[in-house]
């Protein structure tokens, strides 16, 4: 097994060393698993709320909202209310 591996003359210069790339894959591999863990957990959390009466729906759209920028909300909110007036909503 090549331990290094650099391109030929004409190509940019680089180096690749086996140990490293295999680091950067496995904190790769190690980071996807924990996202897994980490919707698990979110899943569990939406089914506990679930069970509990709430709607998760609705939960979902309240954590979305909470991530926004209050202004660019309060913006869109605005917009939504002036269409719904002109359709008579």
């Amino acid at each position: 097994m090549q331990d290094d591996i650099t391109p030929d003359a004409g190509e940019a210069s680089y180096r690749v060393t086996a140990g490293e790339l295999r680091q950067f894959v496995e904190r790769f591999e190690r980071l996807e698993a924990e996202k897994k863990d980490i919707a698990d957990q979110q899943k569990e959390v939406m089914a506990e709320a679930k069970a509990r009466g709430y709607d998760t729906r609705v939960m979902r759209k309240l954590v979305a909202l909470r991530k926004r920028d209050a202004d660019d909300l309060a913006e869109e909110e605005a917009v939504l209310e002036m269409y719904k007036q002109a359709l008579g909503m």
